[in-house]
């Protein structure tokens, strides 16, 4: 099982008020296990009391680790995001995942999974 630590902060890329979204999944998981996480819907919304907020730039402070639950269409600007932001972890979930996505963020010096962040990390 990878080093994980609950001090990391993490950023959940489609973060959704669906319960029958892995966006929601996810988040609301992570929330409940005591990570310090945000949310990331351009659309807004809420889970858990916790507001989401419309793009990376807006989260206050650094972000450790970036886990993307978005559509491939919108990898690549997320990446771009990520690395202006400064994220040293981006996991691609199974369903958002592109190659050339990976390759930005390998090329940037970020570690790119192509794995579950939950499972792989003994969440689930």
């Amino acid at each position: 099982m990878p080093n994980l630590q609950k001090n990391k902060t993490i950023a959940v890329f489609g973060a959704s008020q669906n319960p029958s979204k892995y966006g929601y999944k996810i988040f609301h998981a992570l929330l409940q296990q005591g990570f310090n996480v945000f949310g990331i819907n351009p659309k807004g919304g809420a889970v858990d009391g916790r507001s989401f907020y419309a793009s990376l730039a807006d989260v206050p402070g650094g972000v450790d680790v970036a886990i993307m639950v978005i559509p491939p269409a919108g990898l690549l600007s997320a990446v771009e995001a990520c690395k202006a932001k400064g994220v040293k972890e981006i996991w691609f979930q199974p369903g958002a995942q592109e190659d050339s996505a990976f390759v930005l963020a390998t090329a940037a010096g970020i570690k790119a999974v192509n794995a579950c962040f939950m499972a792989e990390n003994g969440l689930w």
